[in-house]
């Protein structure tokens, strides 16, 4: 069911699988939500279950309606479509519900150390210290980890041709997972010593920044290696590129995000206060 010469079984699998991992998403979400003392729930609860799905969906319609225009038999037809739609608000929707539900119910964790009611100032940072420079340098190392795989995928997905090494894509994927927790820790400690505490949104973009070179090398592969001509198939090509960096960003975002979390937790969980 799952050979790559059977083109649409990986697709289908990996379809049905983000529906029903709702639950967990819902329940990761709102539990983290709670822990970090949001307030806007719901807020958080209509972004879990819309923000990603809306925006894939609606690159897809796009990149759909200029396939139909060239009246191409491998336009995805209208029915189609409306069972999608029907998979996202029947199925995947209600299962974020549910699983934000139990997620508010649990407990939050006791943080290991007192919060200060009012903010310390943060000091004035130097310049390799700043947001957009450590966030940029942090993505260099997650996609050196994977842009030799990157190239057979794209290779597979675009050149015809079969992927059967799947066990050095786990791998690939172990590497990955190690490589951003581990930059991003690294990137945390020094912004932490430099009595910065805004960590949260610059763990997420320091490991979720490798998305960006992702895209490049593919606009680089591109023009490299396929001799696409048509707009419109130029168009479907960076669609679904723009499509897997969403997705590459979100996955080394939250490793990223995650990692620094833990760390973040354990050495705090070391202080002794009296």
């Amino acid at each position: 069911f799952l050979s790559p010469a059977n083109r649409g079984g990986l697709m289908t699998a990996m379809l049905l699988l983000f529906v029903f991992m709702g639950v967990p998403a819902g329940y990761a979400s709102s539990f983290l939500h709670k822990s970090l003392k949001g307030v806007e729930w719901k807020k958080n609860i209509i972004l879990t279950s819309c923000l990603f799905p809306g925006i894939v969906f609606t690159i897809f319609f796009v990149l759909n309606f200029f396939v139909w225009g060239e009246k191409s038999s491998g336009a995805v037809p209208f029915g189609t479509l409306c069972a999608l739609l029907v998979l996202w608000f029947g199925i995947s929707m209600p299962l974020v519900f549910l699983g934000a539900y139990f997620g508010y119910r649990r407990k939050p964790l006791d943080l290991p150390v007192r919060v200060n009611q009012i903010p310390r100032q943060v000091p004035e940072q130097v310049w390799y210290m700043q947001p957009a420079f450590s966030v940029t340098v942090g993505g260099v190392l997650p996609f050196g980890a994977v842009f030799i795989e990157l190239f057979f995928i794209l290779s597979s997905i675009w050149l015809h041709q079969f992927y059967y090494v799947f066990g050095f894509l786990l791998l690939v994927f172990i590497i990955l997972i190690i490589t951003c927790a581990e930059i991003t820790m690294v990137m945390c400690y020094f912004q932490l010593c430099a009595e910065d505490y805004h960590w949260w949104w610059r763990a997420f973009l320091t490991s979720g920044s490798s998305a960006g070179y992702m895209f490049a090398y593919s606009v680089f592969y591109f023009f490299t290696k396929l001799e696409i001509t048509k707009f419109v198939s130029a168009l479907l090509y960076f669609g679904y590129m723009f499509i897997a960096t969403i997705v590459f960003f979100l996955l080394t975002g939250t490793i990223g995000f995650y990692a620094c979390y833990w760390f973040v937790w354990k050495i705090f969980s070391a202080i002794k206060v009296d």
